[in-house]
């Protein structure tokens, strides 16, 4: 007995001994899964799945003949009221150089923010269609089968004088409804989804003239950084000829070391800037890929340079023309219109609808058994709340408001943009004689010490004050001509068609 009891106690402490070696081994395991960070994702992401060659290929082929249609439109609403693109040119076909007009013609056909405003018109369009489907008659068809099994109450005996105790059904039905009139409500509708699609024609002429003015910037931008990167070019030039020049004095013993080391100092200065400007020069051209909207459009060759004829402008005229052109404006009045039929519309929710109705049923035990139609018309209120179309109205009321406070708005507006506009061009224009002026004034300047430091008259500090003072005055020169041609776009950008150049060169 001793022994069993043994037995059993040595058993029993194998038992918890191994059960706690296996919870530990468990209690380090969820300590080690513990331990792993749960990887986070805002949105589950989706299983990949298999690409059809086909269905993609049959994508691609649709995406490519609404960019073309998108294109073509959008060539249209530009031509309305700018200059006929007179350009040809495709992405394919490009050789490397492209002027402002192949840039404008390109951002036309290729840039999203145009694809999207045309796509958007087309919304508000499809929407007058359903309108006016109001008119069009709905049609209905079903067929039905039935078995009617019939409670019996009466007597073993009559029940057998009958002689079926169910009934089988075949019901096909056709019906149709037509609203005939509606005194206005459906065209009230109709016509508020017009205006509110001609009001999503001029945004999408307003993104159109964004964009365009925006590769006209970007352009201009471009052209800058490269004249930028010129006038740094011939300023390092000059500066190697100087530190040249301090060198031989200095070997002959004319000039001191410290004109070499000051010489030193101004190429080094002079390179730096020159690698800033080739950097600008190289995001200058990202950005004009950008606002076309070809990402690959980087290293391409420009032909054209910044306008240097005066524009030939007066504000009277510029207001006048944005008042009748500015897209921005009339899409306000046009939801401006959209919300007085609103109101409009609200008010004939009183009156009925007159309708006409048909419906034709074949069918019984047998589906050809027996036949039956109805037609008729009626005249009906449906679900008429006097409370609820009078809030209705009020809501027309407070809205066709809002529009009217909107369009005032944006007149006001229209007037600032075209007086800062204008006010722009007229100061970049005026800057433009003062800094012409200031920059022959400093290319005289740079040339005479340049000389004087060549004879041994002149020093590295008078030299390296000319040399900058020539390279200020040729980056403000440039720079207002630049700003004189944003400033140009920026005006018609505003008033919502072009403006005319004259023969004055600036």
């Amino acid at each position: 007995m001793k022994k069993i009891l043994n037995i059993v106690l040595i058993c029993s402490v194998l038992t918890i001994s191994s059960g706690a070696c296996f919870a530990k081994q468990k209690s380090s395991e969820t300590a080690n899964i513990a331990k792993k960070p749960e990887e986070i994702h805002i949105v589950k992401p989706e299983k990949k799945k298999k690409v059809n060659k086909k269905e993609e290929h049959k994508k691609n082929l649709e995406n490519a003949k609404t960019q073309k249609e998108s294109s073509k439109e959008a060539e249209g609403m530009y031509e309305t009221k700018f200059p006929v693109i007179n350009s040809k040119i495709e992405y394919s076909d490009m050789n490397g150089e492209v002027s402002l007009v192949d840039c404008i013609r390109l951002a036309i056909t290729h840039h999203p923010a145009i694809m999207s405003a045309i796509s958007n018109s087309e919304i508000y369009k499809s929407r007058i269609g359903q309108a006016w489907a109001n008119y069009f008659p709905t049609l209905s068809a079903g067929v039905s089968y039935s078995r009617n099994d019939t409670l019996m109450t009466m007597s073993n005996s009559y029940s057998r004088m009958m002689a079926q105790k169910y009934n089988m059904y075949y019901v096909p039905t056709l019906s149709a409804n037509m609203l005939l009139f509606d005194f206005g409500k459906t065209k009230a509708s109709a016509d508020m989804a017009k205006r509110s699609y001609e009001a999503s024609r001029y945004d999408a002429e307003t993104s159109i003239e964004l964009v365009i003015y925006n590769v006209k910037v970007a352009y201009y931008n471009l052209v800058f950084a490269e004249i930028q990167k010129i006038v740094y070019e011939d300023t390092v030039k000059d500066f190697e000829l100087q530190l040249k020049q301090a060198k031989a004095q200095y070997q002959i013993g004319r000039k001191a070391k410290i004109d070499v080391t000051t010489a030193e100092y101004n190429l080094g200065n002079a390179k730096v800037n020159l690698i800033k400007a080739k950097n600008t020069l190289e995001l200058a051209a990202a950005e004009l890929a950008n606002a076309v909207g070809i990402p690959e459009l980087e290293g391409v060759v420009l032909k054209d340079k910044l306008n240097t004829k005066a524009y030939d402008v007066n504000f009277k005229d510029l207001l006048a023309t944005a008042q009748a052109s500015r897209p921005a404006l009339l899409a306000s009045k046009k939801l401006m219109d959209s919300a007085e039929m609103n109101v409009r519309a609200a008010k004939r929710a009183f009156t009925p609808d007159l309708s006409a109705f048909g419906s034709y049923n074949q069918g019984g035990r047998q589906i050809d058994s027996d036949y039956g139609y109805q037609v008729g018309v009626q005249l009906n209120y449906s679900a008429l709340n006097i409370l609820y179309l009078k809030k209705q109205i009020d809501e027309a009321n407070a809205t066709y408001k809002k529009y009217v406070a909107d369009y005032e708005q944006q007149k006001q507006n229209v007037y600032l943009e075209v007086k800062s506009a204008y006010i722009s061009l007229m100061n970049s224009h005026d800057s433009l004689d003062v800094s012409k002026l200031a920059l022959q004034q400093a290319k005289e300047r740079q040339y005479q010490a340049f000389r004087r430091y060549q004879v041994g008259l002149g020093d590295a500090i008078e030299f390296k004050d000319a040399e900058n003072s020539y390279l200020n005055a040729q980056l403000d020169y440039y720079s207002n001509v630049l700003n004189y041609n944003i400033n140009a776009a920026e005006v018609e950008r505003v008033i919502g068609a072009p403006i005319k150049e004259s023969n004055v060169n600036l």
